[in-house]
């Protein structure tokens, strides 16, 4: 498991050249947050990774599931408190994974849809999914799921809402991915704070769902985004405010 190697490098080194204190690697898993909340029950630090091969339960949001083939990143990283909450982490995480992809194409490309989705071109090209452990009341730790399309097959039913980055960039590795990724999430998952307002800023230019008719997860148009991560909405009648939900269009 942990003895195996991603792009041909041993996972031990790929801990060292990230500069976080473990990862595991693994040909196959159910999901790489599941691995994550195991190594959380086992006492692994704050900034432990694992990376698979592929995932053949694959999640997003809401019981959705993400289809996972060899090719792409699939990652997960442990964290324990103080961290921020879920909402901000998971847009922050976005911010960081759009600056990723943009790097890699070499054009500011990449947009996001709230809560947890990177838009190339109006399709999908990565996701997160923040999960939390609890004791009674206390955090124990948070487990951050990160998908990335790199080089795996897109399935021809959904080539119209997913695309992957060798289909823009060819010749892309997911090690090209992963050597700018995971450094960055480990500067930017250990914030405790809500989003910046520099944060809130870069968000907007990114802002995929703004403006734009929503029916669910409330009537009306989208205005952007709070501090906290929760999605404003104009509802006609004044702003309401989302903190969770699956977004349909109206």
């Amino acid at each position: 498991m942990a003895g195996l190697a991603l792009d041909g490098i041993p996972a031990r080194l790929l801990a060292r050249r990230w500069g976080v204190p473990r990862c595991a690697v693994f040909a196959r898993l159910s999901s790489s947050l599941d691995a994550i909340h195991e190594l959380g029950a086992h006492g692994a630090p704050a900034g432990a990774v694992v990376v698979t091969e592929e995932q053949s339960a694959g999640r997003g949001r809401d019981g959705r599931t993400w289809c996972s083939p060899a090719g792409g990143v699939w990652l997960g990283m442990l964290l324990r408190p103080p961290v921020s909450a879920p909402g901000a982490l998971s847009l922050r995480v976005g911010l960081v994974v759009a600056d990723v992809v943009d790097e890699l194409l070499r054009a500011a490309r990449a947009q996001l849809k709230w809560p947890n989705d990177v838009l190339l071109e109006d399709r999908k090209v990565a996701g997160i999914l923040c999960e939390s452990r609890w004791q009674g009341d206390t955090r124990q730790w948070l487990g951050v799921g990160i998908g990335v399309n790199v080089a795996n097959e897109i399935p021809e039913d959904l080539r119209h809402s997913a695309v992957a980055l060798s289909e823009l960039r060819g010749g892309v590795r997911r090690i090209d991915v992963l050597d700018l990724l995971v450094p960055a999430l480990v500067g930017c998952a250990t914030q405790r704070a809500d989003l910046t307002e520099q944060e809130l800023a870069a968000f907007a230019t990114r802002d995929w769902l703004r403006g734009r008719h929503l029916a669910q997860p409330a009537s009306g148009r989208a205005a952007g985004i709070r501090s906290d991560g929760a999605l404003l909405v104009d509802t006609g009648a004044g702003s309401g405010v989302v903190r969770d939900g699956h977004v349909e269009l109206s």
